[in-house]
């Protein structure tokens, strides 16, 4: 019976899954450390648009659902989740960051950071994960490592840490590249592992904010994740992500009846839609 238990605290520790405990993902500790009962599969065949897909009951690791989940795909936006890791491991959320001049380039999806301001490392990251700014992206790529080759440097040696091994990053926006790409399962466990911290699981979680520049310049972040703006949503986090390539890609994190659940949805074509099946299989109701 005792060999049975390490056996099984074992496999939870292997692919990095510990208890969320609170609404926002933030797990209680190692000396806490609960396996969760089984969780009961859901039946969802033939009704998603996505082409890859994981249900993961967050506090035992366990995967209740899954459609291609270890088969490569881009990402898009998703890729911002290892950006916020990044920083959140190596800097001060009070620091100053000067806007570098040219930023005003980026394409993609921007809250047009104004160059020569200074904003703090907290309120580019609720860019990053609230917006989902490509600008905050570079910017704070650049202010970790100096360039924006280095940092994917780093994104990649940070996922290889994680033992992310079907995951490569190019950039650290999510921009399509043959070099950036992942899967539902490297997603799920670095979603995991991302709620540990704090900083992140709670910017995840928030539907907007109004965060300035030290020159007084005001931005106001909308979530970019739609089902965090229900009036009765079991999404408590998210992140979204869209480009030619990757298609409509959604992160989440749902709490029902007590449990967690993260859900990767890779190359959809209606990721709110594919949403709603997988919360009507789970019973579960949005307004």
């Amino acid at each position: 019976m005792l060999s049975m238990m390490y056996a099984s605290l074992l496999s939870v520790l292997l692919i990095g899954m510990v208890p969320i405990g609170a609404r926002v993902g933030i797990p209680n500790g190692i000396g806490q450390l609960a396996i969760a009962p089984p969780s009961p599969p859901v039946a969802l065949a033939g009704r998603l648009s996505a082409s890859g897909v994981l249900l993961m009951d967050a506090r035992s690791g366990q995967v209740v659902y899954e459609r291609d989940g270890r088969v490569r795909r881009s990402m898009a936006s998703i890729t911002k989740l290892m950006t916020a890791l990044l920083i959140v491991e190596n800097h001060d959320m009070d620091e100053i960051v000067v806007i570098p001049q040219g930023i005003e380039d980026i394409v993609g999806n921007k809250v047009h950071l104004p160059s020569g301001e200074r904003f703090r490392v907290g309120d580019l990251l609720s860019a990053l994960l609230i917006s989902s700014a490509n600008d905050a992206a570079v910017v704070l790529a650049e202010y970790h490592s100096g360039s924006v080759p280095a940092f994917v440097d780093a994104m990649n040696a940070r996922a290889t840490q994680l033992g992310m091994t079907n995951t490569s990053y190019a950039n650290p926006a999510g921009l399509d590249s043959v070099a950036q790409y992942s899967t539902p399962r490297d997603t799920a466990v670095l979603t995991s592992f991302i709620l540990r911290q704090p900083d992140i699981a709670k910017r995840m979680g928030r539907r907007w904010q109004r965060v300035y520049s030290l020159e007084g310049t005001e931005l106001a972040l909308n979530h970019t994740h739609a089902l965090l703006h229900a009036a009765s949503s079991p999404v408590v986090a998210g992140k979204t992500g869209t480009t030619d390539n990757a298609g409509q890609c959604l992160v989440s994190l749902i709490e029902q009846n007590g449990r967690q659940y993260i859900i990767v949805l890779f190359h959809s074509r209606e990721r709110y839609a594919d949403m709603k099946a997988i919360l009507e299989a789970m019973h579960v109701s949005v307004v």
